[in-house]
């Protein structure tokens, strides 16, 4: 498989690989600020946290997802990660389906753990794209993405059905490997002047 189950640590996070020891933690994170009720994003209920650790397992096993648990400066973990859509011909993969405990929000959570995994990517796996993909109505993390240095390459309209029945507009962004290392300054700059909390 490419690429392999990994441990990534920081100054503010850890990622792990995802297992059903992470289910409370992650229950806990679901219901902080009842993410699973935003009608743009697929973020698990609480209840529904054991089935999504197995639905991301299942993908790991057909090897087309690497899953991380986030955690924090404690080892609890604050969020879900992943590498998806994994295409080692092309050297092309995603960093999506993550989500975090509204309390880590706006925090250096965020920008520490997309830059060990694009680092990762782009260092260790000799990436040639790495692609972040949101609904086009998710304004947040429209942003995020935009803050850490990707370009928006396009929109699929009506890419996706939602679980409420409405049709995603996919917003599609990528970094390039020769822009690695202006965004990677960006992010350590980031990083740098960060506020802890």
């Amino acid at each position: 498989m490419w690429p392999e189950p990994l441990f990534l640590s920081g100054n503010h996070v850890r990622l792990e690989p995802l297992s059903q020891a992470h289910a409370l933690d992650l229950a806990k994170a679901s219901a902080d600020g009842h993410l699973h009720e935003l009608w743009y994003t697929s973020i698990p209920a609480p209840s529904d946290v054991p089935a999504e650790i197995d639905r991301r397992l299942g993908l790991l096993d057909a090897k087309s997802m690497l899953p991380f648990a986030v955690l924090d400066t404690e080892g609890q973990a604050v969020g879900m990660t992943t590498f998806m859509n994994i295409d080692p011909v092309n050297r092309r993969l995603e960093i999506g389906s993550t989500w975090y405990r509204k309390s880590v929000q706006r925090s250096p959570v965020n920008t520490e753990c997309k830059f060990l995994l694009l680092q990762h990517a782009f260092e260790k796996l000799d990436c040639i794209a790495v692609e972040f993909r949101t609904h086009f109505m998710n304004q947040q993390s429209r942003r995020a993405i935009e803050r850490l240095g990707a370009r928006l390459d396009g929109v699929l309209r009506s890419h996706t059905r939602m679980a409420n029945g409405s049709l995603r507009d996919t917003a599609v962004y990528s970094i390039l490997s020769h822009e690695w290392p202006a965004v990677r300054a960006g992010l350590e700059l980031k990083l740098k002047n960060h506020p802890t909390k």
